[in-house]
């Protein structure tokens, strides 16, 4: 495959939704049907790096291969992929704003007014590309941190919207996660609060092509309509992402769901084949299941 292709996962309603996770189940799946996949994370915080963060506050700092300090989503995609990552993996605010303004200093603008539109939107689209140009990846998955409508998320949600329409059709899509709460008082699922993100989100020009939605019940078929009609997107493409006991069973959930599917099919690319998750579904048994692991070694050990 010459093209690389691009998916972007934003999110909407509220932070801490799971883009990460979803990012991490939709490449594990990709892998599994033979699609050379790698994930990466832009950050909207002025830090540098996730070193100096209380870990606390932000989670566990993963440190590469490489030795860089990266977001802890990036030992979600490496435990998913088994696939290494890096520095180029996790790209933050401060990162992108050190290396224009150490660009200006050395004069490589040529004493042009240095702004955010087109110079710090170029460096982001240059590192969003950057994973892709080698020829190592046939897809790449770009996951935006934070929530669109935040001020400092803007100059990302802009790159995509620019990146989108350069790279053409089906060569980029872009993946909303959105949260459908459930009113215990109503006794149903509300998708207002899905409606009005997807709607901040074409305000800055950008259409989402295939909706994921956290929720803690069923979506029913109507109501998956119901968001179809008023979102924009075709209704296999409105995904559930139901609770569930662990993180390692959301790539199950997913191809259930048909996320890898729908993906596949807006990007322009074949199924290939039926996706191989036997190894992954071993792993899973064991990890929900450690005693009686420990039980068959010790009679093994006897």
């Amino acid at each position: 495959m010459n093209q690389t292709k691009y998916i972007f996962v934003t999110g909407g309603v509220t932070s801490s939704l799971g883009k990460g996770i979803i990012a991490a189940s939709l490449a594990k799946l990709l892998q599994a049907r033979g699609y050379r996949t790698t994930i990466q994370k832009f950050d909207p915080y002025i830090n540098v790096d996730p070193g100096t963060l209380n870990p606390y506050e932000h989670g566990e700092c993963y440190v590469t291969d490489d030795g860089a300090e990266t977001d802890l989503d990036l030992g979600h995609y490496e435990r998913f992929l088994n696939v290494p990552t890096s520095q180029a993996n996790n790209v933050t605010t401060g990162r992108v704003y050190l290396s224009v303004i150490e660009k200006e200093r050395r004069g490589e603008f040529l004493g042009k007014t240095v702004q955010v539109v087109p110079h710090i939107t170029n460096e982001i689209k240059e590192r969003m590309q950057l994973l892709g140009q080698d020829g190592k990846f046939d897809i790449v998955i770009t996951e935006i941190g934070g929530t669109v409508g935040d001020i400092e998320s803007l100059p990302y949600i802009e790159s995509v919207r620019q990146l989108l329409w350069e790279l053409g059709d089906q060569n980029g899509i872009c993946i909303h996660l959105t949260l459908v709460p459930f009113l215990a008082a109503a006794g149903e699922l509300k998708t207002k609060p899905t409606q009005h993100s997807v709607k901040t989100l074409m305000e800055s020009g950008i259409k989402a092509d295939i909706l994921v939605c956290r929720t803690e019940h069923e979506l029913s078929d109507d109501l998956r309509q119901k968001l179809a009609l008023f979102c924009n997107v075709k209704k296999e493409a409105v995904i559930q992402s139901i609770d569930a006991s662990t993180i390692y069973d959301v790539p199950n959930l997913m191809l259930e769901e048909g996320l890898d599917t729908v993906t596949l099919k807006k990007l322009g690319l074949p199924e290939k084949n039926s996706p191989d998750l036997k190894q992954w579904n071993e792993f899973l048994q064991r990890h929900k299941n450690p005693k009686h692991e420990v039980r068959i070694g010790l009679v093994g050990n006897m």
